[in-house]
């Protein structure tokens, strides 16, 4: 029995080291994985902010000039008002149309050939070059504005892309050309009225 006492005692002896050596283990592993797993959402962390830095690089502009989109609009707006300038608007021809209506209810039924013209047709004709000068006017006052809003601006925003630019710098040159043409059709140097006598 005492031997027997001895083998249980030593055996108990082992298990219960045993058990304490597996305990020990598995909180070794345990603070182990808990190490492995703060390592790897760190490094997913810094993965994911290098992710999103090279996405921000990918993209040209992003976050560095968010006024850009509304100096685009107006610098397309200008052009847009310009070309109108010279190709004639829905407003002016309208408001030409009324000149005429005017004349021709204002002008007697005896009055001479010469006043007839220019109640009915010359009245009207200065009417869409007024009407023509101010789209051309305001489209030249926008793309100026565009191209001049970066000297107004914050140091971190004044970079401008080039298109925008370009088509602020179109909208100027058509408002100006716009401009010359409708004071030249105002004033009848270009295609003024008929003589009449």
């Amino acid at each position: 029995m005492g031997t027997r006492t001895e083998d249980e005692t030593e055996t108990g002896t082992g298990t219960g080291t045993g058990a304490e050596t597996e305990r020990d283990e598995r909180a070794v592993d345990a603070t182990g994985a808990d190490d492995v797993t703060e390592a790897e959402s760190e490094a997913e962390a810094e993965s994911e902010a290098d992710s999103e830095a090279e996405a921000g690089k990918a993209v040209p502009g992003a976050g560095e000039n968010p006024s850009g989109v509304g100096q685009g609009a107006a610098a397309v707006v200008s052009a847009a008002l310009g070309l109108v300038s010279l190709t004639g608007s829905w407003l002016g021809t309208v408001a030409a149309a009324r000149e005429t209506l005017v004349g021709q209810l204002e002008v007697a039924a005896d009055a001479g050939v010469a006043t007839q013209v220019k109640e009915m047709y010359g009245d009207a004709w200065n009417t869409s070059a007024v009407w023509s000068g101010l789209f051309a006017l305001t489209a030249l006052i926008v793309g100026a504005a565009v191209l001049a809003r970066p000297a107004f601006g914050t140091p971190a925003r004044a970079a401008q892309a080039p298109w925008i630019k370009s088509v602020a710098w179109a909208g100027v040159v058509l408002g100006v050309i716009g401009l010359l043409l409708a004071v030249l059709k105002y004033t009848g140097v270009l295609l003024g009225l008929p003589a009449t006598g």
